[in-house]
C-alpha cells in the first residue's frame, strides 16, 4: 500500500465552506492501559483525522518491546485487508518501531512512521529486581533512528534523550551512530500529552473533614515510596491536620513501603489504590494540594488533572516538574522542593490557603480541544 495521501471527508470543514484534508491515522499502542490508554483513545477521539487505535492489552511491558512489532504488524495487516489503507501510521514507543517498519514493508510500504515517546528507557530508575540490560535503550534509539517524524511529549523528554543516547551509543566500540543523533533530534517535537479536562472544570467540592492532599501515581518503585514516607512521617509529626487520598494503579508486585505509609496513614487514608473515574474526578475536585514523589516522569497527567481541578502543587525540582511550573506560571517557590522537610513546609502553608483560579485556567493548554489540532497538523504533514 503506497501512501495515496489524505482522504477528503465532506463531514468536516473548515467553516468556511471547504472541505478539510482527512488523513486515516492508524495509531498503534501495545501497552493499551492506563496513561497510554488515556492518550490513544483521547487523540482517536478528539482528532478531525480518521483515526484507528490497533492494540494489545497492557501486560508484560518487556515482552511487549521485544514482540509487539510482529503481533502488530499482523493487526495492521488485517485492517488493510478489511479495506481501510492508512495514510499515516502513529506508534507509541513501548514497541521496536525499527521491526515494525520492516514487518510492514509488503502491507504498507511508504506510509510515513512518528513515533510518540511517553517515557524514555534511557533513564528508567532500576528496581531491586532488575539487572543492567541495555536491550531497551536500543530498542528506544532505534526506534527513534527510524521514524518519520519523532515526538516528545515534553522539552525535558526531549532534552534528556538527546543526552543519554550521546552517553549510551559513545559506550560502544565502533560504528556508534552518534553522528546520527543530531539529524534525529533537530527534526524532532515536542507535543503535550492531551488530557480531557471538561470533569475537572466543575465546582470545587466541600470538604467533608480536614483538607484533602491527593497522591495520584502507580504504586511502584518509580514513584518515590521512600520519599512519600518521608513527608508523611513530617505531617504527622508536626501535627498537621488533613487526610490523604493515593489514587494509582496497583499491581501484583508492590514495593513494601506504600503497606508502611497506608499504615502510618491509618484511618487519615481516604482511599488507596485504583479509583473508578468518577470517584477519581470527586476526590480531585476536593483536593487542597497534589503532591508527586516521583523519580520519573516525562509529563504528568495526574498532576495536570488535579491542578486543573483546583490542587495546589507540591513537586519535586528534578524531572519534568520545573517545565510545568514554568509552563502554568506557578511560584517554583511555592511549588517545588529538594528534600522532604522542604515539602511538609508547602504542604503546610498550601492547606491554609484557597485554591487559585489563575492555575485552574491556564492548564487549559493541555485540553485536547487545543493539543489534537496540533497532533492533525504535525502527522498530515508526513502524508505526500
Amino acid at each position: 500500500m503506497a501512501a495515496a495521501g489524505a482522504t477528503l471527508n465532506a463531514g468536516h470543514s473548515d467553516g468556511v465552506g471547504r472541505e478539510r484534508e482527512i488523513v486515516r491515522t492508524a495509531l498503534l499502542e501495545p501497552y493499551y492501559g492506563g496513561s497510554h490508554k488515556v492518550w490513544a483513545d483521547g487523540y482517536r477521539d478528539h482528532s478531525d483525522h480518521d483515526v484507528r487505535v490497533v492494540s494489545h492489552d497492557a501486560r508484560f511491558w518487556k515482552w511487549r518491546m521485544h514482540g509487539a512489532f510482529l503481533t502488530l504488524a499482523e493487526e495492521v495487516g488485517r485492517v488493510v485487508d478489511s479495506g481501510w489503507l492508512s495514510d499515516v501510521i502513529l506508534a507509541s514507543s513501548m514497541m521496536d518501531v525499527s521491526g515494525f517498519a520492516g514487518a510492514i514493508r509488503d502491507v504498507a510500504p511508504g506510509v510515513p512512521i512518528a513515533t510518540y515517546f511517553h517515557e524514555s528507557q534511557f533513564t528508567y530508575p532500576f528496581s531491586p529486581a532488575d539487572k543492567v540490560d541495555f536491550t531497551y535503550q536500543m530498542k528506544n534509539w532505534a526506534s527513534a533512528a527510524v521514524s518519520d517524524l519523532v515526538i516528545f511529549n515534553s522539552e525535558y523528554h526531549r532534552s534528556v534523550f538527546r543526552d543519554e543516547a550521546v552517553r549510551f551509543l559513545n559506550a560502544f566500540p565502533e560504528d556508534k551512530h552518534v553522528h546520527l543523533i543530531d539529524d534525529v533530534m533537530d527534526t524532532s517535537i515536542v507535543l503535550p500529552v492531551g488530557i480531557d479536562l471538561e470533569p475537572f472544570r466543575g465546582d470545587r467540592m466541600d470538604a467533608d473533614g480536614p483538607p484533602l492532599i491527593v497522591w495520584n501515581q502507580r504504586w511502584e518503585h518509580d514513584k518515590g515510596p521512600d520519599e512519600l514516607k518521608a513527608i508523611v512521617e513530617l505531617l504527622l509529626e508536626r501535627g498537621v491536620d488533613f487526610r490523604m487520598a493515593m489514587c494509582g494503579e496497583v499491581f501484583v508486585s508492590v514495593p513494601e513501603t506504600f503497606a508502611e505509609i497506608t499504615a502510618l496513614l491509618a484511618d487519615r487514608l481516604i482511599h488507596e489504590g485504583h479509583a473508578e473515574r468518577k470517584r477519581y474526578e470527586e476526590i480531585l475536585l476536593e483536593s487542597s494540594v497534589v503532591l508527586s514523589t516521583a523519580d520519573q516522569e516525562f509529563f504528568g497527567i495526574g498532576v495536570v488533572e488535579a491542578i486543573a481541578a483546583g490542587a495546589h502543587p507540591v513537586l519535586p525540582n528534578r524531572l519534568v516538574y520545573p517545565e510545568r511550573v514554568a509552563a502554568i506560571g506557578a511560584d517554583p517557590a511555592m511549588t517545588l522542593f529538594e528534600a522532604p522537610s522542604e515539602a511538609a513546609d508547602l504542604i503546610e502553608r498550601a492547606l491554609l490557603k484557597a485554591p487559585s483560579p489563575e492555575l485552574r485556567e491556564v492548564t487549559s493548554q493541555y485540553d485536547w480541544s487545543v493539543v489534537a489540532p496540533a497532533y492533525d497538523k504535525a502527522l498530515g504533514a508526513l502524508v505526500k
